[in-house]
């Protein structure tokens, strides 16, 4: 057998050792967070989901996306983005972690709406009158509610 002939039988037979090998390791650790939404039998209906602290100050862009959101989000998704029980999720929740749901999302779900896939309130819909600016001032405002409560 040829010296190159010796070369690729050994590159595939490393080759079949390192995929025997990543098969037989343990599943890793799951990172991150659960995509399990918290019990809330226990919360009345209507009632805020999550106990949300403020934080000292807001940005001054935190500031204007606090006012869209009162005007815009807050009926649904509660006081300080709490999220009321039964109505729509909280969204100072590590589920809408910038890893997990990125500022984009916000900008699709306002456009578009959502369909439900993590809580069992039924699919938002698209919300009428609000920009891409508007939106960006919003995600700023949840941002900074998410880190004041260790959310990043």
């Amino acid at each position: 057998m040829s010296n190159w002939g010796l070369f690729v039988g050994g590159v595939l037979l490393a080759g079949v050792v390192a995929a025997g090998w990543q098969v037989l390791q343990p599943a890793p650790a799951q990172q991150g967070h659960s995509m399990v939404p918290p019990d809330t039998s226990d919360i009345a209906m209507g009632d805020p989901i999550e106990d949300v602290r403020l934080p000292a100050e807001l940005s001054s862009n935190a500031v204007v996306g606090k006012r869209a959101f009162d005007a815009k989000c807050a009926s649904c998704h509660g006081e300080n983005a709490a999220g009321q029980n039964g109505v729509a999720p909280p969204l100072v929740h590590k589920i809408y972690e910038p890893s997990h749901h990125s500022d984009e999302s916000f900008q699709i779900a306002a456009q578009r709406g959502v369909r439900a896939h993590h809580w069992k309130f039924g699919n938002m819909p698209p919300v009428p009158g609000l920009t891409r600016a508007d939106v960006q001032y919003i995600t700023v405002y949840v941002r900074e509610l998410q880190r004041e409560n260790g959310i990043n």
